[in-house]
């Protein structure tokens, strides 16, 4: 039940960049669940990885090659490949080594990466057979259809797209993700993937990740869950014919950072959007932390919150459950008297209690709504932080309950 989340908008083509889609059958015959990304060669590459420590077989090779040279990206759904052990690890060199004597290329060169039941061993032969169909079915053009071969619980496809003129050259960055559960990334998406023909500096490029996932995919949240297979990768395929960026400043540079930071913030709120069972977008925005930190903490006590996940699923206005959030996350000396809580534009608490200009009837009127802003104003400083989030329905229960039958 994705919440104003339709279908796929234009996903305009990378030079440089190809995308094939194949069935291995992994979770059920006949489904597309194997895809081969293919980089022009000199291609930069930038990555970032999950943080959880039981982090998946084909993150740990792929986090071990990504600073080489690459030229495959190869994804499996409908198998996770994480808590595998060792053989695990076997499995994930195996599928990469297979690619790479298909397409004559050094097995490093190839990054794995892996999505769905976790503790599972990886089905290798199925991913084997499916790769020289896959092969065959690069294009440039195969965005859209990739899309849907990473899909796991989502219920639609999530893709977003951008173009800039750099001295009359047109420049493009596209980029898809996955991800409707186990969502609470500690560096980016469940998957996550976006090519640029531009020309850019490696270290600059993973700079520009970095600072991407940091304001788009670690700002959402489904569940609180980090999953193990977390990856987001950013491909320059460098076919513009431009100068080479390599510096963070210039017209260029901020041009391409913008459309790069544009697109990350539309897939990272699609995944919120398709949260499994969501049926509320929930902005949770904090304004006047003393830093950064004490405004995460607050936005994503509310954001994790069951009572008021449940509350806003009921459409409930119980208001109490947020201040009861607020108080709870662990901001040192917090002076509730100066705090103030928006639901949407009605004020429901005023320096700490209850507004007085504040009705029921007005609150239910915003929980009501598809789309909700919850601001919360602590009075301490000047930074602000948002995150964005889900109600927890009856939907998410039963999707997790019955996720392995």
């Amino acid at each position: 039940m994705a919440v104003g989340l339709g279908p796929l908008s234009t996903l305009h083509p990378v030079p440089g960049f190809e995308l094939g889609i194949a069935s291995a059958g992994i979770k059920r015959p006949g489904r597309k669940d194997v895809v081969v990304m293919r980089c022009a060669e000199g291609s930069s590459v930038a990555g970032v990885f999950t943080l959880n420590a039981f982090c998946a077989a084909p993150v740990i090779v792929a986090r071990q090659r990504f600073a080489g040279p690459v030229r495959y990206l190869l994804t499996n759904t409908g198998n996770a490949n994480a808590g595998t052990g060792q053989p695990g690890l076997a499995a994930a060199e195996r599928t990469t080594k297979t690619l790479a004597t298909l397409a004559s290329v050094g097995e490093e060169a190839v990054l794995p990466f892996s999505t769905g039941v976790i503790g599972e061993p990886l089905p290798v032969e199925k991913i084997e057979a499916a790769l020289p169909a896959a092969l065959a079915d690069l294009a440039e053009d195969n965005w859209a259809a990739a899309a849907t071969g990473i899909m796991t619980t989502d219920t639609l496809p999530k893709g977003a797209s951008r173009q800039f003129q750099v001295d009359g050259i047109t420049v493009t960055v596209t980029g898809i993700s996955k991800g409707a559960g186990m969502i609470k990334p500690n560096m980016a998406t469940m998957l996550g993937y976006v090519a640029t023909d531009a020309k850019v500096e490696r270290g600059l490029l993973q700079d520009l990740l970095a600072d991407a996932a940091n304001r788009s995919f670690n700002r959402i949240t489904i569940d609180g869950d980090t999953s193990t297979n977390d990856c987001c990768m950013l491909v320059a395929t460098g076919q513009a014919a431009m100068a080479e960026i390599t510096q963070p400043s210039g017209a260029a540079f901020e041009q391409l950072r913008d459309a790069v930071f544009s697109v990350f913030a539309e897939l990272a709120q699609a995944i919120v959007r398709d949260g499994e069972g969501a049926t509320k977008f929930v902005t949770v925005q904090v304004n006047g932390g003393g830093n950064a930190q004490e405004c995460l903490d607050v936005g994503y006590a509310v954001a994790h919150s069951p009572l008021i996940k449940t509350a806003l699923f009921a459409s409930d206005p119980n208001w109490g459950r947020i201040l009861a959030a607020v108080g709870r996350a662990g901001v040192p000396n917090l002076d509730v008297s100066l705090i103030d809580v928006f639901l949407g534009g009605v004020q429901i608490c005023q320096q700490g209690g209850r507004a007085a200009s504040y009705t029921e009837e007005q609150g239910a009127r915003v929980m009501a709504q598809a789309e909700i802003e919850i601001r919360i104003e602590l009075g301490r400083g000047h930074h602000s932080e948002t995150i964005w989030t889900t109600d927890l329905s009856h939907d998410y229960v039963k999707i997790n309950a019955e996720y392995r039958t």
